[in-house]
């Protein structure tokens, strides 16, 4: 019997339909679509030219500047039709996805009310996607961190109880650093649901977004990510919520070799405790690529805390639809190690054991 195949980090593309279940008092943030008619050309990963663009509480956002436009169709992708996607997943070999956002990997919004309403739909839409069907279909939910705690805490207990296995965050939120005590209560309502903490590459932060503007995405999306681990540990914010579990997912794992090194000088010149297995002892888990340095990066952690995903939906330095599988099959990993991957380690990462 093939053994279960979690693919843990694929993507649904948001369309019109996203924001149907935004309350009637909230119409006026509903995003909107516009269509380019003259002016700069802008080009998408494959090359295609960018022909709809969302507009956010008044902010022009991107919207098909990264879509696996030769491996996917709109009706899978956006969730049109989830049946072929499904599909689509079984000739794959993908028993479980789990689904992040795509417009919501950059900053929408700092207008609380915005947030809430935009965030609010965007849940809601992913439920609905989930019960057609629950054992192949889960989700991270996006957290209005804007709002009061009452109303965080009330988003996440209705998300869990819809199928989500995470909260999704990104490598800066709110203009502040996620070691900041803002995050906090989400931390707590988080281990307290046993909802994982996704940190996926993407940036919350307007500053830093808009200060590295059109760079390809590796300063503005990736690197905040791993500089939000290394403050994280340093920090000790883990240790204290020893429940938690956190996953650094699209970030491949390559970096993690030089993450540790640099924290076990710190940590031995400030005469703190640095274990062996600082990832492991701290319940992070990073999801890896099948291009990453595998030799390398388990002489610094065990392979108990290393994941993939396909990045489903996307086209960029992650995407690797057949990714799972290739993993099974290039011998990078032996077969123990690459079964835990793909099975054990992501179950375990996302509460599904």
């Amino acid at each position: 019997m093939r053994l279960t195949t979690i693919d843990a980090d694929a993507h649904v593309i948001e369309q019109p339909y996203t924001w149907s279940f935004m309350e009637e008092a909230d119409r006026a943030f509903l995003p909107m679509v516009v269509n380019y008619a003259s002016g700069h050309e802008r080009y998408g990963a494959q090359g295609n030219l960018q022909k709809e663009f969302w507009v956010v509480d008044g902010r022009l956002q991107a919207k098909e500047a990264n879509l696996g436009l030769d491996n996917t169709t709109v009706e899978s992708r956006e969730m049109r039709d989830v049946s072929a996607r499904i599909k689509h997943m079984d000739e794959l070999e993908i028993d479980v996805q789990v689904l992040y956002p795509t417009l919501f990997l950059r900053p929408i919004t700092q207008n609380p009310r915005a947030e809430y309403a935009i965030f609010h739909s965007y849940n809601r839409w992913l439920a609905e996607i989930w019960k057609k069907a629950p054992d192949r279909l889960r989700w991270v939910v996006i957290p209005p961190l804007y709002s009061p705690e009452s109303v965080l805490r009330a988003e996440l207990e209705w998300a869990k109880d819809n199928g989500a296995c995470g909260v999704f965050m990104r490598g800066q939120e709110c203009e502040r650093r996620l070691s900041d005590p803002y995050f906090e209560p989400l931390y707590r309502i988080a281990e307290e649901l046993n909802l994982m903490v996704g940190i996926h590459s993407g940036n919350g932060a307007f500053q830093t977004h808009d200060f590295f503007g059109d760079e390809a995405g590796f300063n503005k999306f990736k690197l905040p990510c791993v500089g939000a681990l290394h403050d994280l540990l340093m920090k000790g914010t883990p240790a204290n919520f020893p429940k938690l579990r956190w996953g650094f997912i699209e970030i491949s794992a390559q970096w993690v070799p030089y993450l540790l090194n640099d924290l076990k000088i710190r940590f031995q010149r400030r005469g703190k405790r640095f274990t062996s297995d600082m990832l492991k002892d701290n319940n992070v888990y990073v999801a890896c690529q099948v291009t990453d340095d595998f030799d390398h990066i388990l002489k610094y952690t065990a392979g108990d805390t290393l994941v993939i995903g396909t990045d489903y939906g996307h086209h960029d330095t992650s995407a690797q639809i057949e990714a799972l599988r290739m993993l099974r099959e290039n011998g990078e990993v032996d077969a123990a190690l690459a079964d835990r991957i793909l099975g054990e380690n992501a179950a375990r990462l996302y509460g599904f054991d």
